[in-house]
């Protein structure tokens, strides 16, 4: 609990953060370019969605194995804006750059390895955001700052992509950007770069960091590797912690696979065109954006555990729902029903951990949470990939997002409740 209360202002500047950042996952990983790499830069469909996928584990696994080791140097030398600074330049720089990648093969890899660079860029700032929240709101208070916003996370993501669809993609578009060599789509890339550089802004103007510990960089990072070996070796001193660090890699690697394939399951199981998709995503993204803000009162009131324990049961009720149902309608109403417990299940995943870790360490198991996040985040595309190979059928093969959720379900009730100051 901060021994002086944080101004209003820095806090709303720290959660809008969260608008800012969401950008970059909502029009460069999800809808907009990831979608032109496949169709217009990368030689076919089939191989620029197993490049991306490569490309993306690769990121992973580099944000998995980087992450505690920079929280860990970032707890040893006390700031964390500096770190903050240097990740979203990076991310902002590569995507800017992606609007120089033209429908041509040529630009396969110089596409795959800037999306990498912004990829690790956005989640290893999002290491030193999170870990920022502990020492801004008050411990009652924590639940609810996590979930405005991640709530404000899914609504500037919604509102850059409308006017990104309506403004630039979808004809004639608002801004009369030509369409030759793909000039609508890649514009799209400096927007995004744009919106997320001027809504960044207040955090790094308003926020205030931590105090500076004095320790030369080359020390702290000796330090935090020595720290990092003893905490991943003593974790058991930790062990409610560690549990739910397992716990969440199920239940994460659950979303990360409901993303990656919702909109191919939409399409091929339901015939819902491209467009069509695209409203689903926009929906999903209000459901998910009013349900994280809705929900951060109830993670003050009844704990962040009991919230995540709620939500896991809001996503696999539905869930199930949608592999038996055969409506469109049907699988509309249930899927938008998912969206609602998706934001407070990752808002109070962060909320936990900042109860829960000790504060000289917070960073650093912000930096395994990362890990346990990215690291098996192969295992659920790959089982859906061959239980639906295996069965001859997407609705068995989807039915691993749910085994996941429930095996996430299963380790939270394992995790001891948080003790609020």
């Amino acid at each position: 609990m901060p021994n002086i209360p944080t101004p209003l202002r820095a806090l709303w500047s720290w959660a809008l953060y969260d608008w800012a950042n969401s950008g970059f996952a909502a029009l460069v990983q999800t809808f907009v370019f990831a979608a032109y790499f496949t169709r217009a830069v990368a030689a076919d469909e089939t191989l620029g969605t197993a490049q991306w996928g490569n490309m993306m584990g690769v990121a992973g696994l580099i944000i998995g194995l980087g992450g505690p080791l920079l929280g860990a140097v970032a707890d040893r030398s006390g700031r964390r804006k500096p770190w903050l600074l240097f990740f979203t330049g990076l991310c902002i720089a590569a995507t800017f750059l992606l609007w120089f990648i033209k429908p041509d093969v040529s630009f396969v890899w110089p596409a795959l390895l800037l999306v990498g660079i912004g990829t690790i860029g956005s989640e290893y700032a999002m290491i030193f955001y999170n870990a920022m929240l502990p020492d801004l709101a008050e411990s009652k208070t924590i639940g609810r700052w996590s979930g405005w916003g991640w709530g404000l996370g899914y609504a500037g993501g919604l509102v850059l992509l409308v006017i990104a669809l309506y403004g630039l993609v979808q004809p004639p578009g608002w801004f009369g950007v030509a369409r030759e060599q793909a000039l609508h789509i890649r514009t799209v890339m400096p927007l995004t770069a744009l919106w997320y550089l001027v809504f960044c802004l207040p955090l790094f103007l308003y926020v205030p960091d931590a105090r500076s510990t004095g320790t030369p960089l080359g020390r702290a990072v000796g330090e935090a590797m020595v720290q990092l070996n003893v905490s991943l070796k003593n974790l058991k001193q930790y062990r409610g912690i560690a549990i739910f660090l397992l716990a969440r890699m199920f239940y994460n690697d659950g979303l990360t696979t409901m993303f990656a394939f919702g909109g191919i399951y939409a399409a091929a199981t339901f015939g819902m065109e491209a467009g069509e998709v695209i409203m689903f995503g926009i929906g999903l993204n209000v459901t998910a954006g009013l349900g994280a803000a809705s929900f951060a009162w109830l993670d003050d009131r009844l704990g962040p555990r009991r919230t995540i324990l709620f939500s896991l049961v809001g996503l696999i009720v539905p869930g199930v729902a949608i592999l038996l149902v055969k409506s469109k309608t049907l699988f509309w109403i249930f899927g938008l029903a998912i969206g609602i417990f998706v934001g407070p299940v990752q808002a109070s995943s962060r909320s936990y951990l900042a109860h829960a870790a000790p504060k000289d360490i917070r960073t650093e198991m912000f930096g395994l949470m990362a890990l346990s996040g990215k690291l098996t985040s192969f295992i659920g595309p790959f089982l859906v990939g061959w239980i639906t190979l295996a069965a001859g059928s997407q609705r068995v093969g989807m039915a691993a997002v749910i085994g996941l959720f429930v095996l996430g379900l299963i380790g939270m009730l394992f995790v001891p409740a948080v003790k609020k100051s």
